[in-house]
């Protein structure tokens, strides 16, 4: 059961950011709403590959990119609720194992989006063992900053699928919008990846 308190938990801009300085060459997916905000504020990158719809999408796409690109770390990046919502694809995961995914899900234990409704997450799901429960076996909880550079270090070695339930404060910082156009964001990270736009 999650038990953690606001104390313990991360700021989730100064997380991402960090976080993102250190993996400078991933792949970053990003879960709609949220986390993709965060990840735009600490810089706009063309292999960052923004989500605004299909909630509960970003894992899976972080698999095919994954499976597509195995010599690259692909990172996805998303929320409690957005993860809850496609809970089904860490079983595809686990089943597919791809050593340079890492699924980073920032935890505030609400659904930003909609209200701040409280999520399973604070509501005695255990996001980690389900994670375990599906073959993904590096998958840990984190609520410190300082964790940054070992979570950095998983990414960059590429050693095997690694899931981090970051817990964050249930805080929403100003909103950094990143572009919202679909096909540029598509045709942008194509293109930084030596493919065509199409």
């Amino acid at each position: 059961m999650n038990t953690k308190t606001p104390a313990q938990r991360a700021d989730r801009r100064e997380f991402v950011a960090r976080l993102i300085a250190a993996i400078p060459d991933a792949l970053i997916v990003t879960g709609l709403g949220s986390a993709s905000y965060d990840v735009f504020a600490s810089g706009d990158r063309e292999r960052n590959y923004y989500l605004w719809g299909a909630m509960g999408g970003a894992a899976s796409l972080g698999l095919g990119l994954a499976l597509a690109q195995r010599d690259k770390s692909v990172v996805v990046i998303t929320g409690d609720g957005e993860q809850l919502m496609g809970i089904g694809s860490l079983g595809t995961i686990g089943v597919k194992q791809p050593k340079n995914l890492s699924i980073v899900m920032l935890d505030n234990g609400h659904f930003g989006e909609t209200g701040m409704q409280r999520s399973h997450s604070s509501l005695g799901a255990d996001l980690v063992a389900v994670a375990r429960g599906f073959g993904i076996a590096d998958a840990f909880s984190v609520s410190s900053i300082d964790a940054c550079e070992d979570l950095a270090e998983r990414i960059n070695a590429r050693r095997q699928t690694t899931f981090a339930q970051v817990f964050i404060d249930a805080n929403e910082p100003p909103r950094a919008l990143p572009p919202r156009d679909g096909s540029y964001i598509k045709n942008r990270f194509r293109a930084a990846l030596g493919f065509q736009p199409f």
